[in-house]
């Protein structure tokens, strides 16, 4: 991941939301919104299910096999699920706000609705888009073929940080990891094209035929750019040899997991003597923020092997690479050729999807990236009543207890540990719907002029407005996720969980649904995020935030030992012929899909304390109504090129891994459902995983 501050998303084809819209023409899994009216809004449809198959051998297929073949993969996604008819129903209504935005010209200078308006009807005018060609990136082209000193490529380089472009590494904001109240600025590695650097390194047959396909790309598009064949076909090879040397240095994403290992504070000196060859002085001097007193190197190697790198290699050919990484980041805001040749590669080659997804769906999404807070104002008036916020709220405090009453009774934690995990239960933060104070745009100039120059003026904004926390104290009350968003996160240094209002829908959450689909829902979703806080990952930071072993030696390798019982499940769980899920990239996941699982059911067992046993529904009882509401939020169907990249990039598993793999882990939904020992979705009791 590009931040110290990791944020551990809810689902696993969410994640790919940060690796496409580095690609933003992909067009993959994007986090946003299900279709909240259909008739079984407050309940589940019978004909989801497939009652073929016997749920004790397959219940990701018992639950969904309906869905499933009723719900092909529509032409322009790679994959398509629970999360996806969500976030088309968000769509729609975010749709209806800046069409009705863009049409009121009236309004004031500066105002959110003439921002969300002109940014929305910049980019939706295509043909003022294909008249501009290549025009609007025409002067950034120039400045890259001005270049002829590493100084002035170094200068280069800062610069197109600022307008949204990761050339040759990552460089932001985020809190320290040793001391979560201040914000330090951070380096990691990057500059790549393909979604990891396991894509250069790979020796299968597949992956050298990506990257040959990659090559084939970056050469259509240097023609696009106005090369001539042969010369494109040079400058793709050169990029290609530029980004194997940057991906050769890199830590793999199970490494960069480790958050020990990926911190390294440095001073001014220390950065010197660790990049004799860029003068981190002049960048930090362009970016605009001279007197930055540390930097967080998260993989110092590759900073070494960067330097290296920066002097052996020609400035001619360092002027192609940045040439390149400047037509990949705008190649979707361009022309339709432009558009269409990089959506080929980076959605039809890369993720099987077929077809572009319509126009109108691209800047919805473009217009609540650069102005998510501004749009999700809208939303929210719209979409999330005061009701729903209170019935979550009500929600966590349940599952809060539930995670209080289990810490209590773990037999294999002491009490030393026990009471610093509960301490971090006490003191960890919720923020549902939407921000108690909206982010200020007035400082980010939005007209209709060029869909271009608004994306280069957000991307500043962005990258400055992040650089300007560095060295201050935390603003506890910031968002990472705009209030459409269907997804959810948990933030180890702020110690906080969070809900946006765009997840809390059916069939995740609905305030008019009985408790068993609730809890099965958005409860195991709230204790997946609660349990990220003690996840292999989320363990190792303490109730403030820090990073810090609050761990006895001998909790700690009992901790482990279970951990590791996840991890050995996960790789054995096959993709597709000799594609295995990797159990040490998609631990943390696991881990907080099956604590989540496990919190929820406790929760909702909770409500039945003393109340007589609810009748049953559509001939299933509340247990099985709870293990049906948690399996179907992962009904989805996947092409097998997105398979093969999410097992590559992506922390969580496939869904219907996720589904059942929490699942076998479950006495008491092999109980629920009467399996016996010996079906593959009841584990032996002696390899049963359990943690929280």
């Amino acid at each position: 991941m590009q931040k110290t501050r990791v944020l551990l998303i809810l689902s696993g084809l969410m994640i790919l939301a940060a690796v496409l819209m580095a690609f933003p023409g992909s067009l993959g899994r994007v986090p946003n919104a299900v279709a909240a009216a259909d008739s079984n809004s407050h309940g589940f449809d019978l004909a989801d299910l497939d009652t073929t198959c016997n749920a004790c051998q397959d219940f990701f297929q018992y639950a969904n096999g309906g869905w499933i073949k009723r719900n092909p993969i529509p032409p322009e996604y790679a994959s398509w699920g629970r999360f996806n008819e969500v976030q088309n129903h968000n769509q729609e209504i975010l749709r209806v706000i800046l069409e009705a935005a863009a049409e009121d010209k009236s309004a004031a200078a500066g105002s959110l609705e003439q921002k969300i308006g002109d940014f929305y009807s910049a980019c939706m005018n295509m043909e003022q888009i294909d008249a501009a060609g290549i025009g609007p990136i025409q002067p950034q082209l120039d400045r890259i073929a001005a270049i002829s000193t590493l100084a002035q490529l170094e200068d280069e380089v800062a610069h197109l940080h600022s307008q949204g472009a990761r050339v040759l590494f990552f460089f932001s904001s985020a809190q320290d990891d040793k001391n979560s109240r201040q914000m330090i600025a951070v380096a990691n590695q990057g500059g790549l094209g393909l979604p990891d650097r396991d894509y250069y390194t790979k020796d299968d047959a597949r992956s050298k035929q990506l990257r040959e396909q990659y090559v084939q790309h970056i050469t259509k598009m240097m023609e696009l750019a106005g090369d001539d064949p042969a010369q494109a076909s040079s400058e793709a090879a050169t990029v290609m040899s530029i980004e194997t040397q940057l991906a050769l240095a890199s830590k793999t994403r199970v490494e960069r997991r480790d958050p020990q290992s990926n911190y390294h504070k440095m001073d001014a000196a220390q950065l010197r003597m660790l990049t004799p060859d860029f003068a981190w002085e002049t960048y930090l001097r362009e970016i605009g923020f001279p007197n930055i007193h540390g930097v967080n190197v998260g993989q110092p190697e590759f900073f070494q092997a960067l330097d290296k790198q920066l002097k052996a290699t020609p400035i001619a050919d360092w002027k192609i690479y940045l040439r390149w990484h400047l037509l990949r980041t705008f190649a979707p805001a361009l022309s339709s050729n432009f558009v269409e040749e990089n959506f080929d590669f980076y959605g039809r080659t890369l993720t099987g999807a077929k077809e572009l997804q319509p126009r109108w769906k691209r800047c919805v999404i473009s217009t609540d990236r650069e102005l998510g807070q501004a749009l999700g104002q809208k939303y929210v008036q719209k979409a999330f009543p005061p009701e729903a916020k209170t019935r979550a709220h009500e929600m966590v405090e349940n599952l809060v207890s539930a995670l209080h009453s289990d810490i209590q009774t773990l037999p294999w934690m002491s009490d030393p540990t026990r009471k610093q995990a509960l301490a971090k239960l006490a003191a960890m933060n919720l923020k549902i719907g939407y921000p108690d104070k909206w982010r200020d745009y007035s400082a980010y100039r939005v007209a209709r002029d060029s869909y271009v120059a608004n994306l280069e003026r957000g991307n500043t904004f962005e990258f400055h407005r992040q650089l300007a926390k560095i060295d201050k104290p935390v603003d506890r009350g910031e968002w990472d996720m705009s209030p459409p968003t269907v997804n959810a996160y948990y933030d180890p240094n702020m110690n906080e969980i969070v809900f946006p209002a765009g997840i809390l829908q059916p069939p995740f959450f609905d305030a008019m649904a009985d408790d068993a689909l609730n809890y099965g829902g958005i409860g195991a979703v709230i204790g997946h995020e609660m349990t990220h806080g003690f996840d292999d990952q989320g363990a190792q930071y303490d109730a403030q935030g820090n990073l810090h072993n609050w761990w006895t030696a001998e909790d700690l390798k009992n901790f482990k030992e279970r951990t590791a019982c996840i991890e050995k499940q996960f790789d054995s769980f096959v993709v597709a012929d000799d594609l295995h899920e990797n159990g040490k990239l998609v631990l943390g996941e696991s881990i907080a899909d099956l604590g989540g699982l496990t919190l929820a059911h406790m929760a909702f067992d909770h409500t039945l304390a003393g109340k007589p046993e609810p009748p049953k529904i559509d001939g299933f009882t509340p247990e099985q109504r709870f293990f049906l509401s948690f399996a179907r939020i992962w009904a989805t169907t996947a092409r097998p090129e997105f398979e093969r990249m999410s097992v590559t990039v992506d922390p969580h598993p496939l869904p219907r891994f996720r589904a059942n793999g929490a699942l076998m882990n479950m006495p008491a939904f092999a109980q629920a459902f009467d399996c016996k020992p010996g079906d593959p979705m009841m584990k032996p009791a002696g390899q049963v995983c359990k943690i929280w």
